[in-house]
């Protein structure tokens, strides 16, 4: 007999989590492929956010130096890895390592765990696929973690940042699992830390006290490799002070609580901008702070009004130039910045915890999460609709007109953002915020409450009645017109949030578990004694008074019922509809004594009936409940007060009375079937004749007749016996008994269990005992544990032995599993040694079986509220260690289309068929969604797809052709599953399957969540061109920047040098759409230039000296001297910095130079150069024109992006293409950004390094698609080039750098072809799944 969990191969997918709580600190975190990781409990649930359904759980074992019988301690904190999948074939199997599915959870005694969604098997014997891995923390000490953060050393290489304790920083590399480097804050107490989305080498962590930690690691081995700088957000600790007056803390002795469980109320989140470098956001209890880390300095302090709680994270939409805070109260924020500052208003607040059908009291709101897979497939469709010209008459064709839900007016639509939250009543909150722009019509407009207007005027506090959050169908940005975000003033721009979607798990700890007796559904109503469809439901009791029924064959909650005010503590079936449940409470102070309350639930009707109602309170508590197997009646067993037998018909009615000084009692369970079995014993004739639960023959007074059921019992010295129920009366069955010595005076009897003719007892002592009722035999062993609490006999079936298999419940909250027919039955005992950590607080079987051979299904709910399903096979034999029967598959209600979950081999030919580009009408998605009559290519049939060659859209000119349709082949099986892509992910493949292969090679990339690559081949075509032209000579056809310079005269210079007014030229628009990931690529010099130009308004209002000297280098390097020169004049003569400023104010004025004043200012560079003053030397070449000496004394000074803006600003041709390159070297090999690097390397025109750069970080296939790519666009720019230009034709016949005849470009082809190859022997020799 083994143990194995259900179903295989992962045992976690069998698993419901118990609900988050606040001691889980609010850890959640969301991948850009859609995949959800949050904390509860011990557990670490993954969902898939697009179909709101959970994918797994992972357990996380207990500490190995506690007994087994221990729990987990409370995650604290959960990252996903941000690897990508692996593409490097020909050097690395990916099945066996770098796995994209890695998520680290650390928790409260101080662990750090690192996770592997893709392991197939926990049980695994092989270190290599364990799917949990702990690094070596100190477990002495045991510092609780407080938050979690991946930062990238190397390339290859990322190193894990955690936050121990209440002030320690420690940094681990995981592939040795040790901590190279410790920082301690002490007294700060550390709260959050965040990873630089610009350089992933860099992160932030801040303290409670305003303690900003700015960190940049170089490596993984020593402590030289991390460079820290330490910096002061500064803020009111006032609250704090006291607080930690009030908790005792004497002399900072935090002890090893982190911050979240010192303070839980005192929050402190920190989030970079996506959108800009070096601003950061921070939010205190109750102020958003702007951070810049470049001046070292707040740019803006928002305070939270009154109304509002205290703030509980911040979360910067990825699209839009907005922020949004949540708070504890439940309440989400939007704050937008004033125009050309970073001065945050309010324009929007809402509730995320609906107070419609709540319970009282309300749930509390844990954590939100923002997508970022909107955000980048937004930007790939609106880009390529740009760049092709796409009108809105053509996206208007896709409409659907046999779909209502398509004839939303969305044309006024800008972007849509995807918010998560997480409630602690088991729910998981999907919310669409919509950014609209209004139209120029005033009847468009005259409804929508506009940002402005709601920043002006007090933010009201929307009525659940009136509000907007409407379930509404999710549709693509694609397919119908939406408004350019350029055309929207931000005057103008509403947000709407509706609730798109929700995914209820359990609601609150359990306390009770009751699955259907095998006897309620063995027999139909029709008569005979053949078994009927057994119904696979769980019904699980809670800590706050709901019962949830659990579907087993989907593991998710199909109902919730708030029946009991306070704990359930007795639920059982009442056939296959009803449940019975109790629950009691302290009557009043004077009377004193119980109330008891006995509710029966429908479950088809919802409707909770109360029956046993009395008017004064009880002396005796209600302790459990017994109903028989057949739910006609139901034993309520009172503390020390007769037992009562009811009749439960349609209106319950008591039967009688038993004053009888029980122990324990059992009603039996049917007995063994037996194939030639024709009349059986009077139970199974009694229960053929009746099945339903209310259609038996009743007398005038609603009880059942002719209908015998019997259970057994043990009382309090020890005595057994079996009664009889018939109709009223109650008669002793007269059994065999056994022989004297059975019964043991030493061990109460604490658990029973009884099938005819056997009972099975455990006592107090860990014995158990066994009794033929019928024959006398008898017989008994040793546990050798604690007492027995539970013990369950397994379902049977025709063919089964007559003893079986029981579960027993040990008093220690451990199980085994028992094999009664064995010689020795304790030598073949199954024990709980696959479950460490896992305290069962109730289990039983489940009654799913139609054959001998189907494996044995046990349910226990866990003491960490989690519900899980153990597989128990009976078959000793390896080859059948997974059978057909019982819980077959998985059922979803709808599929799960999350590429990255297949089969790794899969995931990357599926990856591979994208970028190829196939028709829409391959994807089969077996959903209800009508045909798109705009777009013929997209259909629904669920037939064989034939020909698989017509659906490629391209034959790759690189690699071998008949790879593709090998491909194909591989994914067919899911294709018929229909889990490959959804309709919506199918409509935005078809509006740019045929715009490019740079498109197509985007959309592959954000589909996998690899959001830096889909950015690249956004902008490569626009980098080749920018190239093309530059080797053409040809100036583009943007005019030439003209820079706003003002007039000076004498008296303004005497004025501004003794004042400090400032005026600073140049403010520019922002505009509502920003991607900060798409500007860092930004290689074209008006781009840059307007990129810089844009952060100088931010910092016109600064004080301090080093403010202004930063600010005089910002307005240098985007070539605005006149507003430079402004501002080093108003320097005070008792400044330290007048002198200097002079000096650079005079020779910026003097921009017509001579040769000796340029040999002049030359030397004096030089000098302040050495005197490590090297900003203000370059000021000084830009005053005699040494731009090209300048850039490179900036790159040297580590200023790479000021620099990129000089040569912006003032260089050309190969002169900018040399800086350009310089900082693609740099970005690559520091950095760590390839995407990046790639697309600076060829807007400076080096193909052939950025060949090499993918050659290197082994990706044949990006190298191949780069190829075509490239290939594609300069054929495409040739086409288009005037028929008189021949020469210049001619001079860009062959692309340079990419000839077909160069030994680079012809290696990469034969890698590639070697990688198609490996590819398809790895996906055919690799089983398909489906989740």
């Amino acid at each position: 007999m083994t143990l194995t969990r259900l179903p295989q191969p992962d045992s976690s997918d069998c698993m419901l989590p118990g609900p988050p709580s606040r001691n889980n600190n609010g850890s959640a975190d969301l991948v850009s492929t859609g995949l959800l990781a949050y904390a509860a409990g011990s557990t670490v649930p993954i969902l898939d956010t697009r179909s709101m359904q959970l994918i797994t759980v992972l357990p996380i074992p207990p500490p190995s130096a506690t007994s087994a019988s221990s729990i987990s301690p409370f995650i604290t904190a959960v990252r996903w890895c941000p690897t990508t999948l692996r593409l490097d074939l020909l050097s690395h199997d990916p099945t066996s390592s770098h796995s994209h599915l890695l998520l680290a959870a650390g928790d409260r005694q101080g662990r750090i765990c690192l996770l592997d969604l893709r392991a197939k098997s926990p049980e695994s014997e092989s270190e290599s696929s364990s799917p949990s891995m702990f690094l070596e923390t100190d477990q002495v000490a045991k510092l609780g973690i407080q938050d979690l953060c991946w930062i990238q050393s190397r390339y290859d290489t990322w190193i894990i940042a955690a936050l121990t304790g209440p002030s320690v920083l420690s940094l681990f590399n995981i592939h040795t699992g040790r901590c190279f480097f410790k920082y301690d804050a002490v007294p700060e107490i550390l709260s959050c830390v965040k990873r630089d989305p610009f350089d992933s080498r860099h992160f932030c962590v801040v303290g409670l006290k305003g303690l900003l930690l700015s960190v940049k690691v170089h490596g993984s081995v020593s402590e030289s490799d991390v460079v820290l700088e330490e910096l002061r957000v500064g803020n009111d600790v006032s609250e704090l002070v006291k607080m930690e007056r009030e908790s005792g803390v004497v002399n900072n002795n935090y002890g090893n609580t982190p911050a979240s469980g010192l303070f839980p109320s005192y929050v402190v989140k920190i989030a970079f901008s996506p959108h800009w470098k070096h601003l950061l956001y921070v939010t205190f209890p109750r102020e958003l702070v702007v951070f810049d880390l470049q001046y070292e300095t707040a740019l803006s302090r928002a305070k939270l009004p009154r109304r509002c709680g205290k703030f509980l994270d911040v979360l910067p939409d990825p699209s839009m130039v907005l922020v949004y805070c949540v708070h504890f109260d439940g309440r989400l924020t939007a704050w937008r910045p004033k125009e050309g500052e970073q001065v945050h208003d309010m324009c929007m607040m809402e509730e995320l915890v609906p107070s419609i059908g709540t319970s009282v009291p309300s749930p509390s709101l844990l954590a939100v999460v923002i997508s970022q897979s909107d955000s980048t497939l937004q930007n790939i469709s609106k880009h390529f609709s740009d760049a092709y010209g796409t009108s809105f008459s053509d996206k208007e064709s896709d409409m659907d007109f046999d779909n209502p839900l398509d004839f939303r007016d969305e044309s006024n639509v800008i972007c849509k953002t995807h918010l998560i939250s997480i409630s602690d009543d088991g729910k998981i909150w999907n919310w669409l915020l919509t950014s609209e722009g209004a139209l120029d019509d005033p009847k468009d407009t005259s409804d929508a409450a506009t940002v402005t207007e709601a920043s002006k005027a007090p933010v009201p506090v929307p009525d659940p009645k009136s509000g907007t959050r409407v379930l509404s169908y999710s549709d693509s940005m694609k397919g119908k017109g939406h408004l350019s975000a350029s055309a929207v003033s931000p005057d103008k721009l509403t947000l709407k949030i509706n609730l798109v979607g929700q995914l209820h798990l359990l609601s609150s700890a359990v306390t009770m578990l009751a699955v259907p007796s095998p006897s309620l559904t063995a027999t139909l109503a029709s008569g005979g004694n053949h078994p009927a469809v057994a119904v696979p439901l769980v019904a699980l009791g809670t800590q706050n008074g709901s019962i949830d029924i659990i579907d087993v064959s989907a593991n998710a909650v199909a109902a919730s019922f708030s029946v009991h005010d306070g704990v359930v503590r007795g639920l059982r079936w009442l056939g296959n509809t009803r449940l019975v449940s109790f629950s009691h409470s302290l009557g009043h102070e004077k009377s004193g004594g119980f109330v008891n309350k006995l509710v029966v639930t429908c479950l088809r009707s919802g409707h909770n009936r109360t029956f046993r109602v009395l008017q004064k309170p009880e002396r005796a508590p209600i302790r459990a409940l017994r109903v028989s197997s057949s739910g006609r009646y139901l034993l309520i067993l009172l503390r020390d007060a007769p037992v009562e037998v009811w009749a439960m018909t349609k209106t319950p009615i008591m039967l009688r009375s038993l004053a009888l000084p029980f122990t324990v009692l059992e009603w039996t369970l049917p007995a063994v079937p037996r194939p030639s079995q024709s009349g059986a014993s009077k139970q199974s004739v009694a229960s053929s004749q009746d099945q339903t639960a209310d259609g038996a023959a009743t007398d005038s007074n609603g009880a059942q007749e002719d209908f015998t059921e019997s259970f057994a019992f043990a009382l309090v010295n020890g005595a057994l016996g079996v009664f009889e129920v018939h109709g009223r009366r109650i008669r002793d069955f007269r059994p065999k008994w056994p022989d004297a010595s059975f019964i043991s005076s030493e061990g109460l009897i604490t658990a029973m269990a009884y099938r005819i003719p056997h009972v099975v007892m455990g006592d107090r002592l860990g014995n158990v005992r066994w009794w033929d009722v019928t024959t006398g035999q008898s017989s008994s062993f040793s546990t050798h544990r604690e007492g027995i609490r539970r013990i369950k006999f397994s379902p049977v079936v025709p063919g089964d032995r007559s003893l079986g298999r029981i579960a027993v419940l040990f008093n220690d909250n451990t199980f085994s599993v028992f094999d009664l027919d064995s010689q020795d039955p304790l030598a073949n005992s199954l024990l709980q040694t696959q479950y460490p950590g896992t305290l069962v607080l109730e289990l039983d079987w489940l009654p799913v079986r139609t054959d001998k051979n189907d494996p044995l299904i046990l349910c226990i709910a866990g003491a960490d509220s989690s519900f899980r399903l153990i597989q128990v096979n009976i078959d000793k034999r390896p080859s059948n260690v997974s059978h057909p029967g019982c819980v077959k598959e998985r059922f979803r209600p709808m599929p799960i289309c999350s590429p990255v979950l297949l089969p790794t081999p899969h995931a990357m030919a599926l990856r591979l068929i994208l970028q190829y580009g196939v028709k829409p009408s391959w994807f089969d998605t077996h959903s209800a969604v009508p045909d798109i009559k705009g777009n013929p290519q997209i259909s629904r049939s669920s037939s064989s797809v034939g020909d698989l060659r017509s659906y490629l859209v391209d034959v790759s000119p690189v690699g071998d052709s008949v790879v593709p349709e090998l491909l194909l082949k591989a994914l067919d099986p899911y294709r018929r599953e229909g889990c490959i892509l959804d309709d919506e992910r199918v409509r935005q493949y078809a509006t740019i399957i045929n715009k490019g292969s740079a498109a197509r090679f985007s959309f592959a990339a954000a589909i996998f969540g690899e959001t830096l690559e889909a950015y690249f081949w956004l902008q490569l075509p626009r980098a080749l061109k920018h190239l093309l032209n530059m080797l053409a000579n040809k100036s583009l056809k943007r005019a030439p920047v003209k820079y706003p310079s003002t007039s000076i005269d004498d008296t303004s210079i005497l004025t501004r040098m003794f004042t400090k007014g400032r005026s600073v030229a140049g403010s520019t628009h922002t505009s509502l759409v920003n991607d900060g990931q798409l500007r860092m690529m930004a290689f074209d010099q008006h781009e840059l230039w307007e990129n810089a130009s844009e952060r100088i308004a931010w910092h016109e209002r600064l004080d301090g000296e080093q403010s202004i000297q930063n600010c005089v280098h910002e307005l240098v390097t985007v070539g605005n001297l006149d507003a430079a020169v402004n501002l080093l004049l108003s320097t005070p003569p008792e400044s330290s910095f007048f002198y200097p400023n002079a000096l650079r104010a005079v020779a910026l004025s003097s921009a017509v130079s001579r040769s000796l004043n340029e040999l002049a200012v030359k030397v004096v560079a030089a000098n302040m150069v050495r005197t490590d003053r090297s900003l203000s030397g370059t000021h000084l070449l830009c005053a005699v024109g040494r731009y090209q000496e300048a850039c490179s004394q900036l790159q040297d000074a580590g200023c790479w992006t000021d620099a990129a803006t000089l040569a912006a600003t003032h260089l050309k041709g190969t002169d900018y293409a040399r800086v350009m390159q310089r900082w693609a070297g740099h970005v690559l090999n520091a950095e760590h950004n390839i995407w990046r690097a790639l697309i600076m390397y060829v807007a400076a025109g080096s193909l052939q390094d950025a060949l090499a750069a993918l050659h290197e970080s082994q990706q044949p296939d990006t190298a191949a698609m780069f190829i075509i790519a490239c290939r594609e666009v300069h054929a495409e720019y040739i086409e288009n080039l005037d028929p008189n230009e021949e020469s210049i034709k001619d001079k860009l016949l062959v692309l340079r750098g990419l000839n077909p005849q160069n030994e680079v470009v012809i290696a990469v082809g034969e890698l590639y072809t070697k990688y198609q190859q490996n590819l398809v022997h790895l996906c055919m020799d690799s089983p398909p799944f489906s989740e």
